[in-house]
C-alpha cells in the first residue's frame, strides 16, 4: 500500500487530475487552474499537482485539441486528492484498470473529487454506493436510473461526502474546488483564490453534509439583494421575520416565500451562516478573544458561538483559529 502521507503530521499535497481521449476541457481546466498554478503567497504547504493519463498515446480533447501527458495510472498511487473531470460519455465505459486504480487510492487514503459527469467513473467503481453525490442536472436521472445504491441528490452544486465528493456541471466544479481549498487552508486562502479567478469566493447552502444549494437567478433573489447587503452589513442587529419582511415591503408570507426561492433556506438558517462566516474571518485574520468575535459576529456569546461552530464544522474555535490563524491572502 503506498505511503500518501509526505509526514505523519503533513498531509499530501499533491493532486493529481485525469487526462483520457475526448477530455472535457472546460472541468479539466478547472482542476488546472485552482490547483496547478504557482502560489507562492500560499507558502511552501501549498498544492502539487501533475496529470495522469487515462489511455496510452496521443489524446484527442474537446475543441480539436491533442495533447500527451508524462505520467500514467501510476501517479494515482502518489496522490493525496485525485480529480476526475467531466466523462468522455455517460454511456461510455469505464476501463477497469482505472477503477482499479481509484478504488485501491481510496482504500489507502486518497481524497477523490468528480467534476459534472466524471461522477459515472466513481460510480463505475463502486465508491459512491451508499452515497449521496451530485452530478449535472441533464445527468441526475441517468445516474440514478444506472446506480439504485447512490442517493442522487439533483438541486445542489456539490456534496461533500469528506474522502469522495462529487460536484455538479461545469462552473459548480469551482465551487467544489473552492470549498477544498477552505477545508485545507481555511476561509483566507480559499476567498484569494476567488479572486484570482474572478469568482464569488462561497456560495451558502448550510446543509450538514456541506451540501451547498444552487442559488438560483430569479427576480426574488434581485428583489431581495439590498436587504441581504443590509443585513451583512449590519450582522449584530436582531432580525425578526416581521422586521425583514416590512424592510421588504411585503407581508410574512410572502417574504418567506421569496426569501427562501432566492436563497435557497430561511432567513434563520441564511443568517446563522454569515455570522459564522465573520466569526471565521476573524479567527483568521485577527487577534481578537472568542467573546470578542462572537459579539462582532453577532452570535452574541462564545458559548453561542462554540455551539454552532461544532455544529457546522465539527471543531471549535480554538482549533480553528490554531490551524488556520495567520494564512496568507
Amino acid at each position: 500500500m503506498p505511503n500518501r502521507s509526505i509526514s505523519p503530521s503533513k498531509p499530501n499535497r499533491l493532486v493529481v487530475a485525469l487526462a483520457y481521449d475526448r477530455l472535457c476541457t472546460f472541468e479539466f481546466g478547472v482542476a488546472v487552474e485552482v490547483f496547478g498554478l504557482p502560489r507562492p503567497e500560499m507558502g511552501e504547504d501549498w498544492y502539487r499537482f501533475a496529470v495522469a493519463a487515462v489511455d496510452e498515446g496521443e489524446m484527442r480533447a474537446m475543441g480539436g485539441m491533442r495533447f500527451v501527458t508524462d505520467g500514467g495510472l501510476d501517479l494515482i498511487e502518489q496522490a493525496g486528492t485525485i480529480i476526475v473531470p467531466g466523462w468522455r460519455g455517460i454511456d461510455e465505459p469505464v476501463p477497469e484498470a482505472l477503477c482499479v486504480a481509484l478504488r485501491r487510492a481510496h482504500d489507502s487514503g486518497a481524497r477523490l473529487l468528480s467534476l459534472c459527469s466524471g461522477v459515472f467513473v466513481l460510480a463505475a467503481a463502486g465508491l459512491l454506493d451508499g452515497r449521496q453525490a451530485t452530478t449535472h442536472w441533464r445527468y441526475t436521472d441517468a445516474l440514478k436510473a444506472r446506480f439504485s445504491d447512490i442517493q442522487v441528490l439533483p438541486d445542489v452544486l456539490y456534496v461533500d461526502g469528506g474522502n469522495v465528493l462529487t460536484a455538479a456541471g461545469s462552473a459548480a466544479g469551482i465551487d467544489l474546488c473552492l470549498h477544498l481549498i477552505r477545508r485545507d487552508f481555511g476561509t483566507k486562502a480559499a476567498n484569494s483564490v476567488a479572486r484570482r479567478l474572478v469568482v464569488v469566493p462561497h456560495r451558502d447552502g448550510g446543509q450538514a453534509q456541506f451540501i451547498d444549494k444552487a442559488v438560483p437567478e430569479t427576480h426574488e433573489k434581485a428583489r431581495l439583494g439590498p436587504l441581504l447587503d443590509a443585513m451583512q452589513a449590519k450582522l449584530t442587529d436582531d432580525y425578526t421575520v416581521a422586521r425583514l419582511a416590512s424592510m421588504a415591503g411585503m407581508s410574512n408570507r410572502t417574504f418567506l416565500r421569496r426569501f427562501e426561492a432566492a436563497t435557497g433556506t430561511t432567513p434563520a438558517k441564511w443568517l446563522l451562516l454569515q455570522r459564522l462566516s465573520k466569526a471565521k474571518d476573524l479567527l483568521e485574520t485577527s487577534s481578537l478573544g472568542i467573546e470578542a468575535i462572537a459579539e462582532t459576529s453577532g452570535l452574541g456569546s462564545a458559548a453561542n458561538l462554540r455551539h454552532h461552530f461544532r455544529q457546522q464544522f465539527s471543531t471549535t474555535p480554538a482549533a480553528y483559529r490554531e490551524r488556520f490563524g495567520g494564512r496568507a491572502a
